[in-house]
């Protein structure tokens, strides 16, 4: 049977938003570059969107820090053992895991054993914490895709098959409109600053960052009346989750679903969550303050691991701080509202912000990830 006959049926597995979005990228280049080829697995609303047979939803399970993902034990172990008689029973011609990194090891370990190709796709941080791990994901993966340059050398030392594709963010990081279309459409005032919240993509982050940027921009707007306050809503987010938050806000704040690009570049400044969203910001050389916090135990357990300085995605590429880290006990109404203030108001800070983001979307590259990605996963496909 040659190539264009042959019928090939791609497992995914994606934990979290963000992988949500990659998977659902990937595969619809998939599908333009190989007309029938079949996806199914685990993931959200993009990739049920982009033609992938949602077989486990991972809407409730994209949680992070031990304390968190011990609430959400059960659902996640039920979630590996249906991908795992997946494999077992329909034997994929292919894995690929989208980030979710310690489920997807198991997955992956599993699907090796039993005789399928597995392609990782997004790089445990290596090189942030335990890079002793390359050597276990190495026995587990036929191939390693990264999303940043630097990352390849790490494999590469311990003969891990890696390949650099590029971060998908560069492409899809687009807005629809331009800016004055986008104030025009989000009845925004174009002579008033616009302030950001992009409180995070996981239930647990609405819980813990929402109700400190909502104070926060409470403590703006008794200052500044004129200010304009924009939330994101991001795919993975239901209304209910932020209604509660929102009613009880002492401040108007207008919120966006399905245009978060065009939101984005309305704004003089964001407060967000780390996370992809703060790489996205970062695209759209938008001035940010980063923010999390997590459980004390799981902070404290991630102080002992983690051996960089920055969580932050943009400060981490940029090897600097270009970029303030608000992080646990420092993550503060006070503290956020002075840093917003400060990226309003100090116009050589925050043109030094915005320099550092331009060398972020430098280092980047040209993009093409999505269908690098695509390209590479046909070549294992074709046992090339």
């Amino acid at each position: 049977m040659n190539d264009s006959q042959t019928s090939y049926t791609v497992l995914f597995s994606a934990g979290e938003a963000s992988g949500d979005q990659h998977a659902a990228h990937m595969f619809a280049e998939m599908q333009q570059l190989y007309p029938g080829i079949k996806g199914l697995g685990m993931g959200g609303g993009k990739m049920r969107q982009a033609g992938v047979d949602i077989r486990v939803d991972s809407s409730g399970i994209g949680v992070i820090g031990l304390v968190e993902i011990l609430k959400h034990y059960g659902e996640i172990r039920r979630a590996l053992a249906a991908l795992k008689r997946i494999v077992a029973d329909e034997k994929p011609d292919l894995l690929v895991c989208v980030d979710y990194k310690e489920f997807n090891l198991k997955l992956a370990q599993f699907a090796k054993r039993r005789g399928v190709k597995v392609l990782f796709y997004v790089s445990p941080q290596v090189w942030a914490w335990r890079p002793g791990r390359v050597k276990i994901y190495g026995k587990a993966i036929d191939m390693m895709a990264v999303i940043f340059p630097f990352e390849t050398r790490y494999y590469q030392a311990e003969k891990v098959p890696v390949r650099y594709v590029g971060h998908p963010s560069v492409d899809k990081v687009l807005p629809q409109l331009g800016r004055d279309e986008a104030l025009a459409l989000f009845n925004l005032d174009p002579a008033q600053p616009v302030v950001g919240l992009l409180p995070g993509s996981r239930g647990n982050e609405i819980k813990r960052m929402l109700p400190v940027m909502l104070a926060a921009a409470e403590k703006l707007a008794a200052e500044r009346p004129q200010l304009q306050f924009l939330l994101p809503q991001a795919d993975s987010i239901a209304d209910a989750e932020l209604a509660a938050h929102l009613a009880q806000a002492q401040v108007a704040v207008r919120v966006v679903k399905g245009r978060p690009y065009d939101a984005i570049q309305c704004c003089d400044a964001v407060m967000t969550t780390s996370g992809t969203a703060s790489l996205e910001i970062a695209l759209l050389q938008v001035p940010m303050v980063i923010v999390y916090r997590l459980a004390a135990f799981s902070y404290w357990l991630g102080k002992r691991l983690v051996k960089i300085p920055f969580i932050g995605l943009p400060n981490i590429i940029a090897g600097k701080g270009i970029v303030r880290e608000l992080i646990q006990e420092q993550l503060t109404a006070d503290n956020l509202a002075a840093e917003i203030r400060r990226l309003l108001d100090d116009s050589q800070y925050r043109e030094n912000c915005i320099g550092g983001l331009r060398e972020v979307k430098r280092l980047l590259g040209q993009g093409g990830g999505s269908r690098n990605m695509a390209e590479l996963a046909l070549e294992m496909l074709r046992g090339r």
